[in-house]
């Protein structure tokens, strides 16, 4: 049987529902328990004392001591995660932003220089520019894609380089091996946002990245029911984060944890039909003439069909398309579909649609937001796993209408 190269294996059903999971458990519960407490209690000071030796001198205890500090429901999270990436590490935090903006406040002082490529999620941008900017933290924006641009910015005092991939909302897909030269040559860390590919279709650590970010919100949950995020890699730098989380106080809670484990154990299934229905509605979708562009990986007319096909297993249940016409045309368009709802999120089982100049971008200027590519016609799909004829026919009963 044919192999998959390293770089484009990945974990199965199998390793999403054990993995990371203890055999016995308490109890002999089946599922991981919902430990829901904030304190945890010592019977005599001698364990106490044992407890803070073996946290002082050992990288792993077998119990916890204050809430904020840890829980074994989100350890059995960050277990698992760990093993879907290919990590020695995860720390889950409450979002997805957390996992940004944590994760660049430890990495990055004042002083210090960061590069981010242009096509990425409008919030994260805005926090390395206009935030960071504040603590004196200057940062440079390149486009996606243009590795001659993103060496040519790399400045003394720079740190490290921050990306998507794929990126939110046009799907331009990173060349990890570029990027990962590059950094390695000045010294710099690579951090990447992969959400939108999931350890399922992409593990940016086997190209060498030193972190990678997912907002568990998205696929990992799956099911539009929590709010969590997670950064994953080396314990070396892992360790930092998960030492000042206890101060940032950007903890999950333990009822959300449960809910991950529980979402995470179906991803390799889900991810099959997400993978399955965006190729799919792509394909439909640009056929169609009331549509004048669509963007996804999967498409031989995307910009980098090629770095996708040998870099991810599937490229994902996110297309992004423009109606041909203005907003107002568009508007209709949706306001007629019967299975998607209109949405801002994003990778759980039913599908979402939503004009993106409004949602996500109606803070910013029109002349900066269209600078960014955002005009009022694109629409960003984000599908469910629904059967793909049942989608394509709404499409198709849609646009008739417009």
């Amino acid at each position: 049987m044919k192999q998959e190269p390293s770089h484009l294996s990945g974990p199965g059903s199998t390793q999403t529902v054990h993995a990371g999971e203890r055999r016995f458990r308490a109890h002999h519960s089946l599922t991981v328990p919902i430990v829901q407490t904030s304190v945890y209690t010592f019977d005599k000071t001698a364990d106490l004392l044992n407890y803070f030796e073996e946290r002082m001198f050992w990288d792993e205890v077998e119990r916890e001591e204050y809430g904020r500090y840890g829980n074994p429901t989100i350890r059995a999270v960050e277990a698992k995660l760990a093993v879907l990436d290919g990590a020695e590490d995860a720390v889950l935090v409450s979002s997805g932003m957390a996992a940004v903006t944590n994760t660049l406040l430890l990495l990055l002082k004042q002083g210090d220089h960061l590069i981010l490529t242009d096509d990425c999620y409008h919030q994260s941008r805005e926090f390395c520019t206009k935030f960071l900017s504040g603590w004196g933290v200057e940062s440079t924006v390149v486009p996606c894609g243009d590795y001659d641009a993103l060496e040519a910015a790399i400045q003394p005092n720079t740190r490290l380089i921050y990306t998507e991939s794929p990126t939110n909302p046009f799907m331009r897909c990173v060349d990890y091996a570029q990027v990962v030269e590059i950094a390695r040559r000045h010294k710099l860390l690579t951090v990447v946002d992969a959400t939108f590919a999931t350890p399922i279709n992409c593990r940016p650590l086997a190209f060498g990245v030193d972190l990678v970010i997912h907002s568990l919100t998205k696929y990992l949950g799956g099911h539009n029911d929590l709010m969590a995020g997670a950064v994953v890699g080396s314990t070396r730098l892992t360790t930092r984060l998960r030492q000042a989380q206890g101060m940032f106080g950007s903890i999950a809670d333990p009822h959300g944890a449960y809910l991950m484990l529980r979402g995470m154990k179906t991803l390799a299934l889900r991810m099959e039909r997400h993978n399955a229905n965006g190729l799919a509605i792509a394909r439909f979708l640009e056929d169609q003439p009331q549509v004048r562009r669509v963007w996804y990986p999967g498409l031989e007319s995307h910009p980098d069909h090629a770095l996708a096909k040998a870099t991810m297993r599937g490229f994902g249940g996110v297309v992004s398309f423009e109606i041909d016409g203005d907003g107002e045309r568009a508007y209709r368009f949706l306001d007629a579909l019967q299975i998607p709802t209109i949405g801002p999120s994003l990778g759980g089982v039913e599908s979402m649609i939503s004009p993106l100049a409004i949602m996500g971008y109606a803070e910013l200027p029109e002349e900066e937001r269209l600078a960014l590519g955002i005009r009022d016609e694109l629409v960003r799909f984000c599908i469910g796993v629904e059967e793909t004829d049942d989608l394509i026919n709404d499409l198709r009963q849609a646009l008739a209408q417009i």
